[in-house]
């Protein structure tokens, strides 16, 4: 899959843009709040139907504006041409179309242009809770199995449901309240199952780049943690309805579940400097982008690298400049405040590429 054209309006701080990119790498130089970023959140927005940085659609409207729209067309590897539209409006529900019919429910564009965006905003995934984790998670998942994405729809619900009856203050029908139980616990399996076969299959990838740019340095590993682990998860929340009375929300479940982030035996996040944590995100996106590219449908993803050197040593730098410059990945959007760390690239890379100077917006 590739990236052919862009059209922006009104998105962020960008009042209009047109845009033609290379179908290998693109790199967009700037100063700090310039508008490189935006670039590449709209991409993600075209993908995903929501912002990278933010799950507040309106705040992707420029300041005193009633109004956002993107355009995107997309090439398939057989040549097959895609037209994205998203529109917003202030006070209004975001209409998506795939060609010129809008989607009845916008999950069902997730997956059809597989992206993989690494930003400084990862690191709350060491610094976060478990919730930004899974997250990680899901968004993978998500664009290459559509039945997963419903799975967590029905989980979400029937959690939603349950919470609500705990919150009462009658005591809940023990009958409906096991009907809800009973939905999490179907769902809650096959999620658990789906998520735990992803993690094994990613982990020895994210080691393998990891040693790459790291040259070997450090020992990372990751770990998933479920309550599915501990058994039947129908019987745990059943079991747990007094305590999850007390409460007023469910204490068990997949909606608990975590990611361990492990270097040399301990938490990342306790242990690792802030070049190595960055080391660590950078290695599980672009295990995620590999992961991507295998599976589901086959369609190399666009890869989003935004700001990816800040706090790297001058070796890990190197490695990264060699990996991305490598045939393995596809179409590349890349920004940086830094011209030398961009010629580095697009030395290594040769071929086709465009640069482009962002400020205050404007894009040249």
């Amino acid at each position: 899959m590739r990236l052919t054209d862009l059209t922006i309006f009104n998105y962020k701080n960008i009042a209009e843009a047109e845009l033609h990119f290379s179908p290998k790498l693109n790199c967009f130089i700037g100063g700090n709040g310039q508008g490189k970023t935006n670039v590449l959140d709209a991409i993600h927005f075209l993908s995903f139907c929501r912002s990278y940085s933010s799950s507040i659609d309106m705040l992707s409207v420029r300041h005193g504006q009633e109004f956002m729209s993107l355009q995107g067309r997309y090439e398939h590897e057989d040549g097959t041409e895609e037209d994205i539209h998203l529109g917003l409006k202030v006070g209004q529900k975001k209409v998506v179309r795939r060609g010129k019919k809008a989607y009845r429910r916008i999950s069902e564009h997730i997956g059809l242009i597989p992206l993989v965006m690494v930003s400084p905003a990862d690191q709350i995934l060491v610094d976060g809770g478990s919730e930004e984790r899974r997250r990680f998670i899901d968004m993978v998942i998500c664009q290459y199995d559509p039945a997963y994405t419903e799975a967590l729809l029905r989980y979400n619900k029937a959690l939603q449901q349950r919470n609500a009856m705990l919150k009462q203050e009658q005591e809940p029908d023990a009958e409906v309240m096991l009907l809800f139980e009973e939905q999490m616990a179907y769902e809650g399996e096959y999620i658990f199952h789906k998520r735990s076969e992803y993690i094994t299959q990613l982990i020895p990838i994210f080691q393998r780049f990891y040693n790459l740019i790291s040259q070997e340095q450090e020992e990372v590993e990751l770990g998933y943690v479920s309550h599915c682990q501990r058994g039947p998860l129908l019987e745990q929340l059943t079991s747990q309805r007094f305590k999850d009375r007390a409460v007023g929300y469910s204490l068990h479940g997949i909606h608990k579940d975590d990611l361990n982030m492990l270097q040399n035996g301990y938490p990342v996040r306790r242990e690792g400097s802030q070049g190595q944590n960055k080391t660590f995100l950078i290695a599980l996106k672009l295990a995620q982008f590999d992961f991507l590219s295998r599976t589901g449908n086959r369609t190399t993803p666009l890869l989003l690298l935004d700001d990816i050197f800040d706090k790297l040593d001058a070796e890990r730098v190197v490695q990264i400049v060699k990996l991305v410059g490598s045939d393995r990945f596809g179409q590349i959007f890349i920004t940086d405040t830094n011209r030398d760390h961009l010629d580095a690239i697009l030395a290594s890379m040769g071929g086709d590429n465009k640069l482009f100077c962002v400020k205050d917006g404007e894009i040249r």
